[in-house]
């Protein structure tokens, strides 16, 4: 396992309110993970691009393992992470769900954001921020997951990242 540990949340009671543009963030929770990137997407043209130009695949614990990684199908499209395993994959369905998220990423600065850019597919990287929620001028919104055992629609991490760390292989 490349990244071991369980991500760290704290969540808030009041949140902090931020604005990133056309966008009203409000912090959900302090959150750092460090995992390993599975898949990265990046996004010019949709709807949250001003505010989210990419999407991580992250993969802690057992989604970190190489032994595991190699059974399992991963891809990327239109905001959602998406992954196949096949019968005998080395891991419960539950445990790929629980370990892994697909997290939209915001970068606080340029600095993060050059960052994040250079970020690749297999990489272990260190993510440390806020959950976020937020509201645009014009009525859109995106709300964060709270939790690491959703899946689908609304389970994404929405991570208002202010620090990136590369882990040293």
């Amino acid at each position: 396992m490349l990244a071991p540990a369980e991500p760290q949340q704290t969540n808030l009671t009041s949140g902090e309110k931020v604005q990133v543009g056309r966008w009203t963030l409000t912090a959900r929770a302090d959150y750092q993970v460090t995992a390993r990137i599975l898949a990265q997407e990046r996004y010019r043209f949709d709807s949250l691009a001003d505010l989210i130009p990419e999407d991580l695949a992250l993969g802690w614990g057992a989604m970190s393992d190489n032994r595991v990684l190699k059974r399992i199908e991963i891809s990327q499209s239109n905001r959602f992470y998406y992954w196949r395993a096949p019968p005998g994959t080395p891991i419960p369905l539950d445990q790929i769900v629980s370990h892994s998220a697909n997290t939209h990423v915001i970068p606080q600065n340029t600095l993060v954001a050059r960052q994040l850019s250079r970020l690749r597919p297999g990489e272990v990287v260190t993510l440390s921020g806020e959950l976020v929620d937020g509201v645009r001028d014009d009525g859109r919104w995106i709300k964060t997951s709270l939790l690491r055992t959703d899946s689908g629609a609304g389970a994404c991490e929405v991570l208002l990242v202010n620090d990136v760390t590369i882990q040293n292989p």
